[in-house]
């Protein structure tokens, strides 16, 4: 039976070497003011798509500035970005996109986090490769440091795929909205993953009802341990 861990930061670890990242990303769809379903202002977190570049679009600057908007402006601003994303790709209010943009101080560990976003050096991203982790895909960054030997931070695109247990959630959860698709779902304390909804073509994945949860398989724990890389913790998340 294959094993599936929550993958979260080592605070100690971050502590240890004192660094902090500080940064956003370049571009970002913008919230969305008062759902015309369900009347919530809200927007997402953890949906980053660092490959992405808005530049190309006329309007590009309506992207740099995060904000809510009526529903039919982000609705007509969500359509201009669709055509650079695979068919497939959930753009909720405040999808991000583009490099991260900004600050680190002191030193990071090989695994380093941005809010949601995690970050990796290079040299251990390339020797993670050598390992055969799948679907690992990192992205260049533009990120300032004040020491003169900086690493070279990536930032890795971490697919939705995946699913929180229908067992885990609220019985009376009454699941996304239709017409915006908020789920307004906090992480429960036990989570539970739906075995049916996991990919086998990625070993780091974030679930698609909950993206601030990443999950990676047990081969990528491996390989992270078998490196000695730092920056991570791996708490097992059941299947059912």
């Amino acid at each position: 039976m294959r094993r599936f861990f929550w993958v979260d930061e080592d605070r100690v670890a971050a502590t240890r070497r004192g660094g902090l990242v500080d940064a956003s990303h370049k571009w970002g769809l913008p919230g969305l003011r008062t759902c015309p379903a369900c009347a919530v202002t809200w927007s997402s977190a953890g949906h980053h798509l660092p490959g992405v570049d808005l530049s190309r679009l006329a309007e590009s600057e309506s992207f740099e500035e995060a904000r809510p908007e009526p529903y039919e402006e982000f609705m007509r601003l969500r359509d201009l970005v669709r055509p650079l994303v695979p068919p497939e790709t959930q753009l909720p209010p405040g999808t991000e996109f583009g490099p991260l943009v900004g600050r680190v101080t002191g030193k990071v560990p090989d695994f380093a986090w941005s809010a949601t976003a995690l970050l990796i050096q290079n040299e251990p991203f390339q020797r993670l490769q050598e390992q055969a982790v799948n679907g690992l895909r990192g992205f260049p960054t533009e990120l300032r440091f004040r020491q003169k030997q900086a690493p070279l931070l990536l930032e890795l695109e971490i697919p939705l795929r995946g699913h929180l247990h229908r067992d885990c959630m609220p019985p009376d959860h009454p699941g996304p909205c239709t017409t915006c698709g908020r789920m307004g779902l906090k992480r429960p304390d036990d989570p539970i993953l739906d075995a049916a909804s996991l990919p086998t073509e990625v070993d780091l994945f974030r679930l698609g009802n909950l993206a601030t949860m990443v999950i990676g398989t047990e081969r990528f724990k491996d390989a992270v341990r078998l490196l000695g890389l730092e920056g991570l913790t791996f708490r097992e998340v059941p299947t059912r």
